[in-house]
C-alpha cells in the first residue's frame, strides 16, 4: 500500500467484530490517502438484532463509511460510487495516538522523515515507535536513536514495551470512540447456530471421525470409479451401451463413476481422440514409425494429455475444499489438529495441504501458499510427495496383484495398506530429522479467527477456483511440457537415431544405471538367480524414471519393455498372453525387491506436475534442488533398508543383521535427541517461570521496603 501509492484504499471491515477489525483501520488512517471504511457482513449485524449507527461512527473516523453485504451484493454500488468520488480528493492523515505520552516523539519523527521527501512520514513514524522491523530497516538512522531516546523517556505501564503500550493505546482509543456506535441487543442466553453446530462439529470425541468422514465423501465423488458402492457393495452394473457410452465405460463391466472420474475420462478421450487422428494423419502422410510421429503424438500431444489429465479432478478437489474453506468448517480441522502436528514442526494449517497430496501433489503443494511462515511452508512441500496420490495406485495395484498371486496368497489389499502406511511413517520420521537438522525451530503459534458457519457465495468461489486453473495450467504446465519433450527425446534416440526404447539413449543409462541401484532393489537376490531374469535390473531403473512425466508411466514402461502392449497392461486390457509375459516379469523379483521398487517409486521425485508446483512456490532454484535431492536422498535409503531388512532370511542375513543395528541405532539416537529437546524445552520454561516469580517477589519486597 505505502510504496504503491493508491488513489484511495478501501478498508474493509468485519461489521460482527467492529472493536477487533477496526485496529487496522486505526493504522491505515496515518496514511496521507483517502480512504473509505465498509462495513462488511451488515446483514448478519442486523440478523443478530444490533445495530450499528454508521453516520455516527463516519463523524467519529473522518472518513467516509459506507454498510455493505459482500455475500448479498447489497451496497457495493454505492460504495464504488462514493469511491470514485473521494478518490478525486487528498486527504491528510491523522492519528488516533494524538493523545498519548510518545505522541510529541512521533511528530518529531514525521518531520525527519518529511524532510526526505518520503510519502506518508506520519504512518512511517508510528511504526518506526512501534519498533516495525521493516521500518526499522528502511531508516537505520532513526532506528538507531530511537532506541537511545526511549529510555529518556521513562517507563510506561508496559516498560520498555513500546509496541505494546502503541497497541493498547490503539485499542483504548477505539473503546472509547468508536464502539458506542455499536448497540448489542438484548440476547437471551441461548446458542447461536454456529455454536450449536460446534458442539457436534468440534466435539473431543467426535470430531476426527466426522472430519475423516467428510473428507471421505470429497475424495470419493472426485476419485472414485464406482460412485455410492453400486457395483461393489449392491452389483449395480451399467448395461445400457447408450449410457456406458456417456459414462465413458464399459457396459457390464463396472459401476458408474463419480464425477471427478467421469470429467477426467471425458478430458481424455477429447485429447485421445486428438492424437488419434493425428496419427492417421501422419500415417497418410507417410510419416508413421518416424521420428516426426514421435515427437508430434508421443512427445507434444502426450505431454499436453499428460498436463490436462489431471486438472478437472484437481479442480474438483479445489471447489469442494474452498466450498468447506468459505463455510468456516476448515478452520475448525486446523486447530483440532494443530496439536498433534506441532510435535512434527508443523502447525494445524499444514494439514489441509497434506490430505490433498492423498489425491493429486500438485494441489496440495500450491495449497502450501496459505502457510504464512516459511519454514512450516518449505517442510511441507519436501513431505507432500510421501503421501500417495492417486497416480501412484496403478504401481501399487499392480505389484500387490502379483504379489498376492505369487507369494501371499489373498493379500493384495495388505500390500496397498502397506505403503500407504509407510507413507505417512516416514513423512513423520523425516519431518522430525528436518526440524533438528535443516529447518530447526519450532512451528509458528497458530492463531485462527474461528468465523462463524455460512453459505459460501458461488460468485467468490469460482473466481477463486479460476485463479488456481490459471496457477495450475501456467506454472506446471510449462515444466512438464518441457520435460516431457526431454524425456520422449533421450527414450526415442540412440546411435543409430531414432530407435525403440531399449537401444535409446534412456535405456544405455538404465543399463548403466542399474549397478548404482543393486543396494536398493536391483541386487541379484532381488531376482531369482538365473542370469536371464537378472537381466531386468535396467528395465526396472528405466520405468522408475519414465515415472517423472507421470507414475502411471512406470506400469506402462514395464509393459513396453517386456515387449507387450504397456497402455493395454495399464488399462486392465492385455491380453492372456501378454499379461503372463508381463507377470513373468515381474514375479522374477523378491518381495523384498518388490516391496523396495515400491517404495523408491512412492519417495523419489514426484511427476514433473508436482515438481513444477514445487518450484513455483518454494521460488528458488536452490530451493527446489535442495528438495529433489532430499526426495532422492529419502528414496534410495528406504528403499536400501525395506530391501535388505527383507532378504534378513536369505542367504544375505549378515548384510541385512549390519543394516538392522544401523537402523535401530539411529532410531534411538533420534529419539534420545527428540526426548534431550523435550526436556530443554521443559527446563526452559520452569526457569522463565522461576525467573517470573523471583521478580515479582522482588517486586513486593521493594514495595512493602517502600511502604
Amino acid at each position: 500500500m505505502i510504496d504503491e501509492n493508491p488513489d484511495l484504499i478501501i478498508n474493509i471491515v468485519d461489521a460482527t467484530n467492529l472493536e477487533r477489525n477496526l485496529y487496522l483501520t486505526t493504522q491505515v488512517l496515518e496514511a496521507d490517502v483517502p480512504v473509505i471504511v465498509a462495513l462488511n457482513m451488515m446483514d448478519a449485524v442486523e440478523r443478530s438484532g444490533d445495530e450499528i449507527d454508521v453516520k455516527g461512527l463516519e463523524q467519529a473516523l473522518g472518513v467516509p463509511t459506507m454498510p455493505i453485504s459482500a455475500l448479498k451484493g447489497k451496497g457495493i454500488k454505492e460504495l464504488m460510487a462514493r469511491a470514485l468520488d473521494e478518490g478525486k480528493t487528498k486527504r491528510k492523515g491523522a492519528s488516533v495516538l494524538a493523545s498519548c505520552d510518545c505522541y510529541p516523539l512521533i511528530e518529531r519523527i514525521r518531520d525527519t522523515i518529511a524532510k526526505e521527501n518520503i510519502a506518508n512520514p506520519l504512518f512511517h513514524a508510528a511504526k518506526l515507535v512501534e519498533g516495525d522491523s521493516a521500518e526499522c530497516v528502511r531508516f537505520p538512522g532513526i532506528a538507531k536513536s530511537l532506541e537511545e531516546v526511549k529510555p529518556m523517556l521513562g517507563k510506561n505501564e508496559y516498560g520498555d514495551d513500546y509496541e505494546a503500550y502503541v497497541a493498547d493505546m490503539r485499542y483504548r482509543y477505539i473503546s472509547s470512540h468508536y464502539s458506542p456506535c455499536l448497540k448489542r441487543a438484548t440476547h437471551e442466553a441461548r446458542l447461536s447456530r454456529s455454536d450449536k453446530a460446534d458442539k457436534v462439529l468440534t466435539h473431543r470425541i467426535w470430531a476426527i471421525p466426522i472430519f475423516v468422514l467428510i473428507m471421505f465423501a470429497v475424495f470419493h465423488i472426485t476419485f472414485s470409479e464406482d460412485i455410492l458402492f453400486l457395483n461393489s457393495w449392491f452389483g449395480v452394473e451399467v448395461t445400457n451401451e447408450l449410457f456406458a457410452s456417456a459414462l465413458m465405460i464399459e457396459p457390464g463391466d463396472v459401476g458408474i463413476p463419480s464425477l471427478g472420474v467421469w470429467l477426467q475420462s471425458l478430458l481424455g478421450w477429447c485429447t485421445g481422440g486428438l492424437i488419434d487422428v493425428s496419427r492417421d494423419g501422419l500415417t497418410d502422410a507417410g510419416y508413421a514409425g518416424t521420428w516426426v510421429e514421435g515427437f508430434l503424438c508421443d512427445g507434444l500431444l502426450s505431454g499436453i494429455d499428460s498436463v490436462l489429465s489431471f486438472v478437472p479432478q484437481v479442480l474438483l478437489l479445489y471447489l469442494f475444499l474452498s466450498i468447506l474453506e468459505d463455510t468456516g468448517y476448515m478452520a475448525r480441522v486446523a486447530f483440532i489438529l494443530d496439536r498433534a502436528f506441532r510435535r512434527f514442526g508443523l502447525s494445524g494449517r499444514a494439514f489441509m495441504p497434506l490430505l490433498m497430496c492423498f489425491g493429486c501433489a500438485v494441489p496440495g503443494i500450491i495449497a502450501t501458499k496459505a502457510l504464512e511462515n516459511e519454514k512450516e511452508r518449505r517442510l511441507t512441500i519436501m513431505l507432500s510427495p510421501f503421501f500417495s496420490c492417486g497416480a501412484k495406485l496403478p504401481i501399487w495395484a499392480t505389484f500387490a496383484g502379483i504379489m498376492a498371486n505369487t507369494y501371499w496368497s489373498g493379500y493384495g489389499d495388505l500390500v496397498v495398506f502397506i505403503m500407504y502406511f509407510m507413507g505417512i511413517a516416514v513423512a513423520i520420521i523425516a519431518a522430525i530429522i528436518l526440524k533438528l537438522t535443516a529447518l530447526k525451530g519450532d512451528p509458528p503459534p497458530f492463531i485462527m479467527e474461528l468465523p462463524a458457519y455460512h453459505r459460501p457465495q458461488f460468485k467468490s468461489t469460482m473466481i477463486h477456483l479460476w485463479d488456481k486453473a490459471k496457477h495450475l495450467l501456467v506454472r506446471t504446465g510449462t515444466v512438464i511440457a518441457v520435460s516431457i519433450i526431454v524425456i520422449w527425446f533421450l527414450s526415442s534416440f540412440g546411435k543409430g537415431g531414432y530407435c525403440d526404447i531399449d537401444d535409446s539413449i534412456l535405456g544405455y543409462l538404465g543399463k548403466g544405471l542399474q549397478y548404482l541401484f543393486y543396494p536398493v532393489f536391483a541386487a541379484p537376490n532381488g531376482f531369482a538367480t538365473t542370469e536371464a531374469s537378472n537381466a531386468y535390473a535396467w528395465r526396472f531403473v528405466v520405468a522408475a524414471f519414465t515415472g517423472l512425466i507421470a507414475k502411471e508411466m512406470v506400469v506402462a514402461t514395464l509393459g513396453t519393455l517386456a515387449g507387450v502392449d504397456g497402455d493395454a497392461i495399464l488399462e486392465g486390457a492385455a491380453s492372456e498372453a501378454d499379461q503372463t509375459a508381463f507377470d513373468a516379469m515381474i514375479g522374477s523379483m523378491t518381495p523384498a525387491a518388490m516391496f523396495a521398487y515400491m517404495a523408491f517409486n512412492l519417495f523419489s521425485v514426484p511427476c514433473m506436475a508436482a515438481v513444477g508446483a514445487a518450484m513455483g512456490e518454494l521460488k528458488s532454484r536452490k530451493r527446489s534442488w535442495q528438495a529433489i535431492g532430499f526426495w532422492l536422498l529419502t528414496a534410495y535409503v528406504v528403499s536400501f533398508v525395506v530391501f535388505w531388512l527383507g532378504n534378513f532370511n536369505t542367504y544375505m542375513w549378515g548384510m541385512s543383521l549390519a543394516v538392522t543395528l544401523i537402523l535401530v541405532t539411529l532410531c534411538a539416537l533420534l529419539a534420545w535427541k527428540v526426548v534431550t529437546n523435550f526436556k530443554t524445552k521443559q527446563a526452559t520454561a520452569a526457569n522463565v517461570g522461576a525467573n517470573e516469580s523471583a521478580l515479582g517477589a522482588a517486586a513486593t519486597h521493594d514495595e512493602s521496603e517502600v511502604e
